[in-house]
């Protein structure tokens, strides 16, 4: 006889390895051979799992490389990401334990009264019994059909995007610090030429009351030299308004009140420029983006997940077995007597839901297609970003040279108008005029050179956040 059981239970064990659903392929993705903003780059491979560096040590500044390792600290935002994804892992974790026995076992001891019959009328004529149990349960669910592997595999494919979601919100809070931190850098060399602009504003404006003093000139010179120093510092406290709140916004990333966090000024304009990003550039970066891998992930966990609707058509099969002792005495609990076991196998089979397992299977195809969807328009995205930044890296590359070129004849424009304007040939207008050519096209080069060092560390961060 238990021969017998053995044998069956080793028959149904091995019906185990039979698994439903569709077998899992990555969607496919057609990427074009090229960057059509830099034909020199090739296709990318699946390199998702190479190393990444600290990415951000390629500009070069110290002080940008110490807050960015904050960031990975302290930031709550992350914080609460790693917390979601110890969920991830941990029901995984559940998913696997399906594949085992569960055993339980407990100890009871009760005392009952039972009456001695309808019509006694007598509650002394009854019977007290008293019940001693010690018993060990233990069930299996083979998986037949594959739904326990599949469950299995949908939750560790979900686990993976998890990560991948992890890795996909560190690389975006570090790029957002380091974008901060840039257009604080290039608020605080604004702000030395703001400055220095005041006080050329202030000695233009000396020259117009000493010139009106003299005759030489009216006093609308010396309105219109008061009107140009008071627009320049209110442009100055505006300015400072934009340090203070990208100030804030870089204590918040860091996990800190704002009360708590400040940066040191400049007292030398930040000269900066972004690193190379050359055609040598691997190409296979693209596919190392977190939030890629993390979507290819849900479409295998939604993939699994059809399986497991598919299983619920089939009937499950349980194995149980129960073992103890139970006595009434106490003395003769744990006897060789008392002894009780019991094993077997128990087969559910649903015979009608009213359509309930296909919808069920019906959604988990939708499901599936929409993450295919989903995943292949987050390459997409991935792909106009890259493009995107690579043709902001070019372009404005140009446009640099030629704001600088302009700031150089604007210089000069200022200085020709300045000292004609002494001289009595030119009214002040022709100052003034100059003047604010010169200040716009010297803010206008400061804000190419932030546009540039931020495209840069966008273009990194689009290819994965290192090279």
């Amino acid at each position: 006889m238990k021969t017998r059981i053995g044998l069956s239970l080793l028959g149904l064990a091995a019906l185990s390895a039979c698994t439903l659903g569709p077998v899992y392929q990555k969607p496919d993705m057609a990427l074009p051979a090229h960057y059509r903003e830099d034909p020199a780059w090739v296709k990318a491979q699946p390199k998702d799992d190479t190393p990444k560096g600290d990415w951000w040590n390629l500009f070069g500044d110290g002080t940008l490389n110490a807050l960015v390792a904050q960031v990975n600290i302290s930031n709550q935002n992350l914080l609460a990401a790693q917390a979601q994804y110890r969920q991830a892992v941990a029901l995984a974790k559940q998913a696997d334990a399906a594949y085992f026995p569960t055993v339980t076992g407990g100890v009871a001891e009760t005392r009952s009264f039972t009456g001695g019959g309808a019509g006694t009328g007598n509650f002394k004529n009854g019977t007290i019994n008293n019940n001693y149990r010690l018993n060990f349960n233990a069930s299996w669910e083979p998986d037949l059909w594959g739904s326990i592997a599949q469950s299995a595999n949908a939750a560790k494919a979900s686990e993976q995007a998890s990560l991948g979601d992890l890795q996909a919100a560190r690389l975006s809070t570090q790029t957002q610090l380091v974008k901060n931190y840039f257009a604080l850098r290039i608020a605080d060399t604004q702000g030395l030429l703001l400055n220095k602009t005041v006080e050329a504003y202030k000695q233009a404006l000396d020259v117009s009351t000493n010139q009106y003093e003299a005759g030489i000139v009216t006093k609308a010179d010396v309105a219109s030299a008061t009107a140009q120093l008071k627009a320049a510092q209110a442009q100055v406290a505006a300015n400072q308004l934009q340090r203070v709140q990208l100030e804030h916004a870089i204590a918040v990333l860091l996990g800190k009140a704002p009360s708590e966090f400040s940066i040191a000024p400049l007292d030398q304009p930040y000269t900066l420029l972004p690193p190379p990003v050359t055609p040598q550039l691997p190409a296979t970066l693209l596919e190392r983006r977190p939030d890629i891998a993390a979507a290819e992930r849900r479409v295998a966990a939604a993939n699994a997940k059809i399986g497991v609707a598919e299983a619920a058509f089939f009937p499950n099969l349980t194995l149980s077995a129960s073992a103890g002792f139970q006595n009434s005495a106490y003395s003769n609990w744990l006897t060789y007597p008392a002894r009780f076991w019991s094993v077997g196998p128990a087969l559910a089979q649903t015979l009608f839901d009213g359509g309930l397992r296909s919808a069920q299977k019906e959604q988990a195809i939708a499901v599936y297609d929409q993450t295919v969807a989903q995943y292949r328009q987050t390459v997409l995205g991935a792909l106009q970003e890259v493009e995107d930044n690579l043709a902001g890296l070019n372009l404005l590359a140009q446009q640099a040279q030629l704001q600088d070129e302009a700031v150089k004849a604007a210089q000069e424009s200022l200085d020709l108008n300045t000292n004609q304007y002494k001289a009595g040939t030119v009214s002040y207008l022709n100052v003034l005029t100059a003047q604010t050519t010169l200040l716009n096209n010297q803010r206008s080069a400061l804000t190419v050179q932030g546009n540039r060092l931020t495209a840069a560390a966008a273009l990194i961060a689009a290819l994965g956040g290192g090279y």
